[in-house]
């Protein structure tokens, strides 16, 4: 299959495009920020409330007027512009594929080695997040602003979170010789590359800082060197550090050891440039760096959580070799046996982290609507994903029943390379969610070969289902149209039979934003739809009950700039008690309770409103290897940003083979 670069199939078609859109922008624009004008967030409120001169209020008295004559003008022009662009739209291609060529541009694609499926197995990560990047009118709604500018941090959050280093913790106990649990949610760089295997007492602390390389430097052919010592890890698993904890029995450490070790981890490496320098700096609240803030990396201040602090080797570490280096903030959280998971009975770790996983290797995001915020995120996540596909959908009436005004909102990035990719539109879209064109985006990469030659691939499945309450109907009837959509894309895409396969499948993934949840006696229909059949939710215990530990992804709108909630850490805090939860997230709908969630006290159902769904299958992959969630994480790194709280899934695909 042909993966489509460009929009259009020739130049002078996309000349044509450029020519129209450009007619009616500035209709569009000026639309918009009227409109955006009389639509205040919370946060400019309480700004406005501090203005004892109205001047906010003279402002909009002044310029509606002047953005009113202007809109007029450009109306004939905006009408001609339609008049061209709308017929364009029948032979626009339904998405865009950008490959980064420039791949020193990149921190994290060159640091992938080729997976042989010669060692016991591979994980994988999977993020999925609805980042609400409409037209800033519209963003308003839901208590956001500023498009262009929150396009950009999310774009850089995410790949900061994404390429930090990977830690990997192991215990050693009298009682327990075997790893025991290992983190990945840790900032520290191994040295120039290398991983390390370091032996350190624990000691429960506040905070560990690192000043170290950058994390994302191109140090590819370092890092396949040496991966030799205890506690290998997996094949192909990157930019990974190891310490090892050496432990008394039950996992507790004696008082020497635990006052014996009191330091800062630091590794001496070549400086790299930051990448922060392009960064834009906004008096916005949706993307300006607090202190505290650990969704930048660039944060000197304290995460809250439990951390080890061990020194790398015995000698000293002269300052003069770290001064230039970046400084980052390591969060490690201990899933061992000295801190022990609240629900012993679950076979992964699950937490509710302020980063996104280290080393992210598929990245899904839905309401990407905005085609100027879309280029702004694409060129952020390239400096870590290689592979985009973005600009998914169709417009006008080409392919779908009704008039569609923006495109789908999904963006797909990858660090591996798309094969094959295809994107169907729900023909039943209702209301607002018409104006849409609002589908599924199928995907199939490369993720590896055998040494016979045998290509590796995984199946990504990413959409946005029809938002509007009530109707239940529509989900449904989409949920059905998303079965088969997938059942057909495997068969079209598919080139092995079973006698001679010449691909093995590793991975099936379906994630988006369902707009149901799992403990809504109003999603009854939807908690009970087949599809749960086929693909698994780690987070789910059955139709109308999730797990205890997960929580919802839907933020009221209302708290998302009060202090409590503002920062990563902050929101983290708040989400891991139960009477923060009831505060901030959006909980079941019901005809008791009053849609406001802030300050309620009585008890409710569930943790929240759960629609961000991370789902994979079993079915149809290579029959000798073995499929299981490793990690489930629920991310706090775009506090202030959107109004869903991201989240992460980790699965490790098992060969059953043995290390070489």
């Amino acid at each position: 299959m042909v993966l489509y670069t460009s929009p259009f199939p020739n130049s002078f078609l996309s000349v044509l495009h450029s020519f129209s859109w450009g007619l009616i922008f500035p209709c569009y624009w000026l639309a918009d920020r009227l409109v955006g004008s009389f639509v205040p967030t919370t946060y400019e409120k309480r700004q406005r409330a501090d203005d004892p001169c109205y001047f906010h209020a003279l402002c909009i008295i002044i310029t509606t007027p002047i953005y009113l004559a202007l809109l007029v003008a450009s109306l004939p022009f905006a009408l001609i512009g339609f008049l061209l662009w709308s017929p364009l739209q029948s032979a626009r291609r339904p998405y865009i594929y950008s490959r980064l060529k420039d791949k020193n541009h990149a921190n994290g694609a060159t640091l992938l080695t080729e997976w042989k499926a010669a060692g016991s197995g591979k994980s994988f990560c999977f993020g999925s997040a609805n980042v609400c990047l409409l037209p800033d009118s519209l963003a308003r709604f839901n208590n956001v602003f500023n498009t262009q500018a929150r396009a950009k941090e999310i774009g850089r959050r995410i790949r900061n979170g994404a390429s930090r280093p990977q830690i990997k913790i192991y215990i050693d106990s009298p009682t327990n010789t075997s790893i025991s649990a290992a983190s990945f949610s840790s900032l520290v760089s191994p040295q120039a590359g290398d991983n390390r295997t370091v032996n350190a007492g624990i000691k429960r602390t506040t905070s560990m800082e690192y000043k170290g390389d950058n994390c994302g430097s191109n140090n590819g052919e370092e890092n396949r060197e040496d991966k030799g010592g205890s506690g290998e890890p997996h094949e192909g698993e990157e930019n990974t550090c190891i310490v090892r904890i050496n432990g008394e029995e039950n996992g507790h450490m004696s008082d020497t050891e635990t006052d014996t070790v009191n330091g800062q981890a630091r590794a001496s490496g070549p400086a790299e440039p930051s990448l922060e320098g392009d960064a834009e700096v906004s008096k916005t609240p949706n993307h300006e760096q607090r202190e505290g803030d650990s969704g930048s990396l660039d944060s000197c201040s304290a995460s809250r959580e439990s951390l080890v602090k061990v020194r790398v080797g015995d000698g000293t570490v002269d300052q003069s070799t770290v001064n230039n280096k970046l400084l980052y903030k390591a969060s490690i959280m201990k899933k061992t046996s000295v801190r022990k998971k609240k629900h012993t009975d679950e076979t992964f770790d699950h937490e509710i982290s302020a980063f996104f996983p280290a080393n992210l290797d598929f990245l899904c995001l839905q309401e990407v609507f905005d085609k100027r915020a879309a280029e702004k995120l694409k060129e952020q996540l390239h400096h870590y994903f290689e592979y985009i596909v973005y600009d998914v959908g169709v417009y006008s009436c080409h392919g779908c029943c009704s008039f569609k005004f923006v495109n789908s909102g999904l963006l797909f990035a990858s660090r591996y390379p798309v094969m094959d990719a295809a994107y169907h539109c729900y023909p039943n879209g209702r209301g607002m969610d018409s104006l849409a064109s609002k589908g599924a985006l199928f995907l199939k990469v490369q993720v590896g070969s055998t040494p016979q030659d045998q290509r590796i691939v995984g199946y990504i499945s990413c959409t946005h289902l029809q938002a509007i309450a009530g109707d239940t109907t529509v989900r449904c009837e989409q949920l059905d149209m998303l079965q088969d959509w997938l059942s057909e894309f495997r068969k079209s895409t598919s080139s092995s039979s079973t006698a001679n396969p010449e691909e093995l499948v590793a991975f099936d993934v379906l994630c988006g934003d369902l707009n149901f949840d799992n403990c809504s006696s109003e999603d009854k229909l939807e908690q009970q739809h087949s599809l749960f059949t086929h693909y698994k939710d780690p987070c789910r215990v059955g139709p109308g009950e999730d797990k205890p530990w997960a929580i919802g992804t839907l933020l009221d709108p209302e708290g998302l700039y009060d202090e409590e909630v503002y920062t990563p850490d902050n929101l983290q805090k708040v989400l891991e008690s139960e009477e923060g939860r009831k505060g901030y997230l959006v909980y079941p709908t019901s005809k008791n309770h009053s849609s406001s969630q802030k300050g309620r006290k009585a008890s409710l159902k569930g943790n929240g409103r759960r629609i961000d769904y991370m789902l994979y299958t079993e079915e149809g992959l290579y029959l000798e290897w073995k499929v299981e969630v490793e990690e489930f994480s629920f991310i706090t790194q775009l506090a202030g940003l959107t109004d869903h709280l991201p989240v992460a899934m980790r699965l490790m695909v098992s060969t059953g083979e043995d290390e070489p």
